[in-house]
């Protein structure tokens, strides 16, 4: 992350996400305030399990900045404790190990990582959880997608928690054929087959603003890595006509919101909503609460948030 995106985070905490800055103003449509438009907690005899996804960027970033683990538990336990927490970043090796020590918390005992074994600074996933799962698996088990280290499964009593960070069509688009025509098809069987055996929650950074309401600018964007024509299709074919509900835009049909914000694009609420918890369709009406937290730094992207009713 530049000093331009920290600027760009800073500036909001004024709480610009609150104003509507889509280009396209469709009757009905309203920026998102996760302060006025949380349903209220759940009774503390519902069990529940809270979950929390955020791509950080870069580790080493995320580290020069300050993160630690005294500041991580404090926003896992506020309001409501978080069972677990899926995470996605760039980074090289040594800086995961580095990590993985720096963000040791109480209760959190159970850890797990992957990243890049071709790449150095590229591609990793990780999950951390109070819960303790039934089984873990890395990777969709296919040798051409796993080296990227962009999944990770945890598989508990109600329901597979997949944890994803799917590949980015890149510059000039150069990956868009490997993403609509490989990758997206891969992970969209690998998902149906755990269907088979019980509920999946794909939490994550999807790379992909699903609709005109998901990106500030949309027709300006068309040709850009995310909101491609082929890329929505896929995300339609793939996901949403599959039975994978997008649980925000469940909760919030007419919201605007975004998680990825760019350079200073925070400023004035320009960005993109790439991060996503899908659920399957078995599970969809158990999610309490399905948020994003557009206030915490550290990276350009926002965490977004998911309760689940067990």
């Amino acid at each position: 992350m530049s000093k331009a995106s920290q600027r760009g985070y800073h500036a909001r905490s004024n709480e610009p996400w609150t104003r509507l800055s889509h280009r396209e103003r469709i009757p009905g449509w309203f920026a998102y305030n996760p302060r006025t438009m949380r349903p209220p907690p759940l009774s503390s005899d519902t069990n529940f399990m809270k979950i929390l996804s955020w791509n950080v960027n870069g580790l080493q970033t995320a580290v020069e900045l300050g993160f630690s683990a005294d500041q991580l538990a404090r926003f896992l336990r506020d309001p409501i404790y978080h069972d677990t927490v899926g995470f996605h970043y760039d980074a090289h090796e040594c800086n995961v190990n580095f990590f993985k020590n720096l963000i040791q918390i109480q209760d959190f005992d159970n850890s797990y990582w992957s990243c890049s074994v071709t790449k150095l600074n590229y591609s990793g996933t990780a999950v951390i959880s109070r819960v303790k799962p039934i089984s873990v698996q890395y990777g969709l088990g296919i040798p051409d997608h796993d080296h990227e280290g962009r999944v990770i499964t945890l598989e508990f009593d109600d329901f597979y928690l997949v944890n994803a960070y799917v590949p980015n069509s890149g510059r000039g688009l150069q990956r868009l054929n490997y993403r609509v025509n490989d990758w997206d098809l891969c992970f969209s069987d690998f998902i149906k087959k755990l269907e088979c055996s019980k509920p999946v929650i794909v939490a994550g950074d999807l790379n992909c603003a699903r609709q005109s309401i998901d990106i500030h600018n949309p027709q300006a964007k068309t040709e850009a890595a995310g909101f491609t024509i082929e890329e929505r299709e896929s995300f339609e074919e793939n996901f949403s006509s599959k039975g994978l509900i997008d649980t925000f835009r469940k909760q919030h049909p007419n919201a605007v919101a975004y998680t990825f914000w760019g350079e200073n694009q925070g400023i004035s609420n320009k960005g993109w909503r790439l991060d996503y918890f899908l659920a399957s369709e078995s599970i969809a009406d158990k999610v309490h609460d399905s948020y994003i937290l557009p206030d915490v730094s550290f990276s350009d992207h926002s965490p977004i948030g998911l309760v689940l009713k067990l």
